[in-house]
């Protein structure tokens, strides 16, 4: 039997949630339900490609923001930190102008990740461009662009959970498709 993991992730949700995912860690089931709701990994491998697939999902729901300069996997983002994700805006002063500058820095752990999971954080940062602090507005705007974005947020902090009791990762780039049943619950 596992050591019981440290809940730090899923602190903020209802006790009965928590100690459902604590009892499927147990019991070994967790790993199959997350690879029954997401079976595959995404294929946004470079920092190019994700930065063409931010800005696709920035001029769909952001149109009217500024432009992006920068977005890149950050190997230097770390789960447990809780930085998964990270944006930073910087103006800049150029003669007699204001240049904002804007970055957008994704955990590399989302490199191996199911395509919803990239998709949820993505979503997240970008937010963040309207909406500076974690309020209403910000996350009736997550839901805009993406409308499972706390089912997400959940299944993705019940994946950080299993990593860190001592779980193996689940995704990689050169996986084989798994068949996918009904999970045992939804959050």
């Amino acid at each position: 039997m596992r050591p019981q993991p440290p809940t730090n992730y899923l602190a903020s949700y209802p006790a009965d949630l928590t100690e459902k995912i604590r009892r499927m860690i147990e019991q070994g089931s967790l790993a199959g339900w997350l690879l029954s709701k997401y079976p595959d990994s995404h294929k946004v491998r470079t920092d190019k490609a994700l930065y063409d697939y931010v800005v696709q999902l920035k001029d769909m729901y952001l149109r009217n923001a500024g432009p992006l300069n920068k977005v890149a996997f950050d190997s230097r983002l770390h789960v447990t930190s809780n930085a998964l994700g990270m944006h930073t805006s910087k103006s800049q002063v150029h003669g007699s102008k204001l240049k904002a500058k804007r970055e957008i820095h994704v955990a590399a752990i989302f490199r191996d990740m199911p395509p919803e999971f990239l998709r949820m954080i993505v979503v997240h940062e970008l937010a963040h461009i309207k909406e500076s602090e974690h309020n209403k507005s910000f996350y009736k705007l997550c839901c805009n662009m993406e409308p499972n974005y706390y089912q997400l947020e959940f299944d993705l902090r019940a994946y950080l959970t299993w990593l860190e009791s001592g779980g193996k990762p689940l995704w990689s780039p050169n996986q084989p498709t798994h068949h996918a049943c009904n999970p045992p619950f939804k959050a």
